[in-house]
């Protein structure tokens, strides 16, 4: 599998689902980035990612020891679904997918922030609600679009 270049584009969109699941599409992107030295201003393992791998149990170092082997987007979702110490079911995935998908900053410090990084990439963008609007109005600026 080819690490996708995150100084030259963005990782695929919190949205993107893999096995149902948020965010997995995105933090694999980021891993493999970073195996590959080409990260960027990307970060794997960073909250969000922490958010993925605790709903799941699996450990950060561990999956990037797997993806380290080279293995496709499928065979690290069987590898995370056989591993996990948190067995999901569908429902669950579904749901917590939908709440990843709707969240937004839960407290007055987290909203600050929120706000600052709103602001850096377009304060004039009134659609910017939740952590996935945001990462994605990021990216697409970060890469030359325009707010």
């Amino acid at each position: 599998m080819t690490a996708p270049d995150l100084t030259k584009q963005p990782p695929r969109s919190p949205r993107v689902r893999l096995g149902g699941y948020a965010l997995l599409p995105r933090l694999l992107d980021k891993c493999r980035a970073d195996i590959a030295g080409k990260g960027g201003d990307y970060h794997y393992n960073c909250p969000l990612d922490q958010n993925f791998l605790s709903f799941v149990g699996v450990d950060a170092g561990l999956l990037k020891e797997e993806v380290a082997k080279g293995k496709g987007d499928g065979e690290i979702l069987d590898w995370i679904n056989s591993h996990a110490s948190l067995r999901r079911s569908p429902w669950e995935i579904v749901q917590w997918s939908a709440w990843r998908d709707q969240a937004a900053p839960s407290d007055h410090e987290t909203r600050e922030f929120f706000n600052g990084l709103h602001k850096e990439s377009g304060s004039e963008r009134t659609d910017i609600i939740t952590w996935c609007d945001l990462l994605d109005l990021d990216d697409y600026v970060s890469f030359g679009g325009k707010a």
